[in-house]
């Protein structure tokens, strides 16, 4: 039996990849792409088996239990089994419950980190997280809860905090998070950040108020994936630019 390695790959751009993820990439006997690692595709060596899983919201070429099933048949023909994984795979990157799903069943399995687009794309739009005076925290959630597990995000707690939000996979949903922000007592004039498409050539950064930004984003169209950042730190881009 091989090893399972679960690769986080960055935000996108290649150069952002660790040294360790590059070399499993080429040393691997299978690699799995899913759409999150398009930038980074350019990395594997022609001729390498690959298998795309990539799925979206609205199609999904495997299910999130049909490639945990796959990771593990790979296992048994394989003896590198690479995943790749955007951003890092523990951070809403479901590789907690493919980690799980494996070490359940005996099979060996390594994760190796990766940057997250929750740090790497605020950073490239020149936001710094945390800024002395302004912000000495961040908080990280997803804006696309499953509906049973709403619970599990308690709003009230979120919009009384005073550093930095990032809400990953927030499009979709962002009337939603932005009326349980504002309902919970965050002020409507906190600044807001949308930073579509990362680092593609298509980025792009949509500004507003809580109050507003639901209205903007959908007056400018802005498309997943997109990270957004609440919080004073979005003013501190001004003296940035």
């Amino acid at each position: 039996m091989g090893r399972v390695y679960l690769v986080g790959v960055g935000p996108g751009d290649p150069e952002l990849v660790s040294l360790k993820a590059y070399r499993l990439i080429k040393e691997a006997d299978v690699v799995l792409v899913d759409n999150l690692v398009l930038g980074v595709k350019t990395l594997i060596p022609k001729g390498k088996k690959v298998i795309d899983i990539g799925k979206t919201a609205e199609e999904h070429k495997f299910s999130q239990d049909a490639i945990n099933t796959l990771l593990a048949e790979l296992s048994e023909k394989y003896e590198k089994v690479v995943r790749l994984k955007g951003g890092d795979p523990y951070i809403f990157g479901r590789g907690g419950e493919e980690a799980s799903f494996l070490w359940e069943r005996g099979v060996e399995f390594e994760v190796v980190p990766g940057i997250t687009s929750a740090v790497a794309v605020p950073a490239l739009f020149a936001i710094p997280l945390t800024y002395r005076g302004v912000s000495s925290s961040v908080t990280i959630i997803t804006g696309h809860e499953m509906e049973e597990k709403e619970d599990s995000i308690s709003w009230e707690a979120i919009a009384h905090l005073k550093g930095t939000l990032v809400i990953l996979m927030g499009v979709g949903n962002l009337a939603k998070n932005v009326e349980e922000l504002l309902k919970h007592g965050m002020p409507a004039e906190t600044p807001v950040a949308v930073i579509e498409k990362g680092f593609t050539e298509d980025a792009r950064i949509v500004c507003g108020m809580l109050g507003n930004i639901a209205e903007v984003a959908t007056k400018e169209a802005v498309k997943p994936p997109a990270v957004i950042v609440v919080g004073d730190v979005v003013r501190v881009r001004e003296k940035l630019m």
